[in-house]
């Protein structure tokens, strides 16, 4: 056949195919004439067509035909969607997704259901889908990882009922505890792996560790590590510092891992040149002065350098400087190892708080959030105060997450705080036991709400049990009475106390009490008080001291008192810098059958010496006067030893009845401590620290006289060593002291130890 014949043949054709495919083409750009739903059970079809992105007259267009089909499956509402043409009708054939009936847990014996709850999205009466299913199994996964639980799996199962209802459950094994079985360091010069590894909060698998999840891997709290890493090096002088990685290997058995951190130390730096660069209109730059902490030639700490910025900030708010911007300056030199500090003032952006919002409080009201800012609507913002607020919202310990973030504002010189808690429960039922060698076996039960009705009251009933006291008592404290910064309350109690060994008599004491506390500084506090109590000293044998049977029988105290308390501890529970003087004074006055004044000045100062070692000393001062015609009361007196002195007995120092040994009590007296505690070289999570101490003072001036009556002004001391853990039952500590320098009539106690917990 020629060239043009198969031209021909070719053309033929082309117009062939064309003849047959017009008619199929025009077919189907035809026009939609009614649109049809099928399988609806519970959604109305006109809500299925208003999905849709065509209409009735539209053209068949597969293109708009495509984008409804996806828009129909992006609602969630169906689990399957067919688009057919049936003549001119688009027939629109859907499968609904059931909805939920019912979500169960199964398999969960570590985390309970509420708290599985809490993290998955679907909740009955919600359409189910798979993706939404995944997607809630994903977050219980997360849970256990967090948890430790790795090898943790959850199974979503479907029951199907009646009205196209489901019963969701999951079924949960929740597997093995994924321990850490080794972590090491690469790079680490200066400091060792024992070292390093008390700083991270990950720990590796011990046998102790058992009411502690911190040996479970979780790659949230590894993060938090390398920070912490970092932190620790900056503030010994290794300014710069590097993570370079910090990894979790699964261990080939699948049930735990090893962890590895790769650093890099450099070179340890001191503070080279430190001043402050004061570019703030008329600022004398010698006003801060006083701020600066930080000294030439000292080891480089940029925790330092943190607290004398905040310092600086806190000066110049006081000073009037509402917009201040500090900064450091840091100039390093590698050939001597130095770096310079120059901390830069100058004004800040001129930015107010427009709103304060806060959301997550469900049972907490928003004014006792409100007045621990230190911040209101309409003041300039002050990072620094921020901080503050941030602190003082924890100190609540009503929250188990707080946080504070800045927003813009509706104008470039306005910001917004949104504040964002997590409320915890605030009700204790508490019961505790205790071992000690004055009050032996020892149990307390208290009832107590911390958050009262959201209002931020305290309110507590306790009951105290053991071979020597007996007490109950009734407390409340109103934290902002009259919606002033000033805590005020109440006290009732009813106390029986046994002290038969030191002095021959039982005590009992019924009263009451109303008290308020209010701040005069950030860290000084004032509190007044004014006290009414019946006392009763009785059971007292014919064989006790003369002056202690004068005094059998009823009185009551009317009393008058007030505190003063400066505070600057890094901790009110296990304080390890800082220092706190006290000043109490009570006036026994009209009301009552005692006269007397009394005054008691206190101190402690606590100096950490290295990274685990704290250098303590504490130091106390009292007397009682009394005036009118009483004598001050034995019940009444300051009683020396026990704690306050270790190696003698509590009443063991002090003015004494040498015929019978009864302590009689003393109208002054002073009391002193030297103490250095110290690791045991066991890991530090254990709690566990040993001590040596020496304690000191004396007790004396008692309203008695005659031969058999000691009574000495002489110094007393003791020296000892102390064992102290913090258990997982509550802490426990081991006393031995040898008492020095004593009278010969003194009583002494060479081991004391008390154990106790709450729970």
């Amino acid at each position: 056949m020629s060239k043009g014949s198969i031209n021909a043949v070719l053309f033929a054709c082309i117009l062939l195919l064309g003849a047959l495919a017009a008619p199929g083409a025009k077919a189907q750009s035809g026009f939609i004439g009614n649109i049809r739903v099928e399988g609806t059970q519970r959604i109305d079809p006109s809500t299925v067509i208003s999905y849709l992105s065509i209409k009735p007259g539209d053209p068949f267009d597969a293109v708009a035909l495509d984008r409804s089909l996806k828009t129909l499956f992006a609602t969630g509402l169906f689990a399957d969607v067919a688009l057919r043409r049936e003549g001119s009708d688009l027939i629109v054939r859907i499968v609904e997704n059931p909805i939920i009936n019912r979500i169960a847990f199964e398999g969960n014996k570590r985390i309970e259901d509420d708290a599985l709850s809490r993290e998955v999205q679907l909740r009955p009466r919600v359409v189910y889908t798979r993706t939404k299913v995944q997607n809630d199994v994903q977050r219980m996964l997360d849970v256990y990882r967090r948890s430790g639980r790795f090898a943790a799996t959850v199974e979503p199962k479907v029951i199907q009922l009646d009205q196209n209802r489901v019963d969701l459950i999951f079924e949960i094994n929740e597997g093995e505890r994924t321990e850490v079985r080794r972590i090491s360091f690469i790079g680490n010069k200066r400091f060792s792996d024992r070292s390093l590894q008390d700083v991270i909060s990950t720990k590796e698998t011990a046998w102790y560790r058992f009411f502690t999840s911190d040996d479970t891997y979780d790659p949230d709290r590894l993060t938090f590590d390398r920070e912490l890493l970092r932190r620790y090096y900056l503030r010994n002088g290794y300014a710069d510092f590097r993570v370079l990685s910090g990894i979790a290997e699964l261990t080939p058995d699948k049930q735990g891992f090893f962890v590895t951190f790769t650093v890099e130390e450099g070179e340890r730096y001191k503070f080279g040149k430190v001043g402050i660069d004061a570019e703030l209109k008329g600022l004398d730059p010698k006003v801060l002065d006083s701020q600066l902490t930080v000294k030439e030639g000292d080891w480089y700490d940029a925790s330092k350098v943190e607290r004398n910025i905040d310092a600086i900030t806190e000066r110049l708010g006081n000073l009037g400087y509402a917009f201040v911007d500090v900064q450091p300056r840091l100039n390093r030199h590698a050939e001597d190892r130095t770096v310079d500090i120059s901390l830069v003032v100058r004004e800040g952006p001129r930015v107010f708080v427009e709103e304060i919002n806060i959301k997550g409080n469900i049972r907490t009201l928003d004014k006792v959030i409100r007045r621990e800012m230190r911040l209101v609507e309409g003041d300039a913002f002050n990072t620094q105060r921020i901080r503050r607020s941030q602190q003082r919202l924890r100190d609540l310990n009503f929250f188990s997450n707080v946080t504070l973030d800045t927003v813009e504002g509706t104008a470039p010189d306005k910001s917004k705080i949104e504040i964002a808690v997590e409320e915890r429960s605030t009700g204790e039922l508490s019961v505790g036991f205790g071992v000690s060698t004055r009050d032996a076996l020892l149990g307390d039960i208290r009832i107590r709400e911390r958050n009262l009705l959201g209002r931020g009251q305290d309110l507590s009933l306790g009951f105290t049990l053991s071979a020597r006291r007996q007490e109950i008592d009734l407390r409340f404290t109103e934290p902002y009475f009259l919606d002033r910064d000033v805590a005020a309350g109440f006290d009732l109690f009813r106390v029986t106390t046994d002290y038969q060994d030191e002095a021959s008599y039982d005590l009992e004491r019924t009263g009451g009490s109303l008290r308020a506390t209010y701040s005069l500084m950030e860290d000084l506090r004032h509190t007044v008080r004014y006290t009414y109590s019946a006392t009763t000293i009785k059971n007292v044998p014919s064989t006790a001291s003369f002056f202690i049977r004068a005094q059998e029988g009823d009185s009551t105290s009317s009393i008058v008192g007030n505190s003063l308390a400066y505070d600057k501890r890094d901790s009110k529970i296990d304080p390890r810098d800082g220092y706190i003087v006290t000043l109490n004074n009570d006036v026994a006055t009209l009301g009552g059958d005692t006269r007397y004044v009394r005054t008691v000045l206190q101190g402690g100062y606590y100096f950490p010496v290295g990274e685990t070692w704290v250098l303590s000393t504490n130091a106390e001062i009292g007397n009682v006067t009394p005036y009118g015609d009483e004598d001050v009361r034995i019940a009444d007196r300051f009683f020396l030893g026990g704690a306050k002195l270790r190696g003698f007995e509590y009443g063991g120092v002090g003015p004494r009845d040498r015929s019978t040994g009864d302590s009689l009590g003393a109208e002054n007296y002073y009391a002193g401590s030297v103490e250095l505690l110290f690791p045991l070289g066991l890991p530090r999570e254990m709690g566990v620290r040993g001590g040596v101490f020496s304690d000191f003072g004396s007790a004396w001036d008692v309203a008695a006289s005659g031969p058999n009556i000691a009574d000495v002004n002489s110094i007393r001391a003791s020296v000892g060593v102390s064992f102290l853990w913090e258990s997982p039952m509550g802490p426990l500590r081991l006393d031995f002291a040898a008492p020095v320098v004593k009278e010969e009539f003194d009583e002494t106690e060479i081991f004391r130890f008390s154990f106790g917990t709450r729970f």
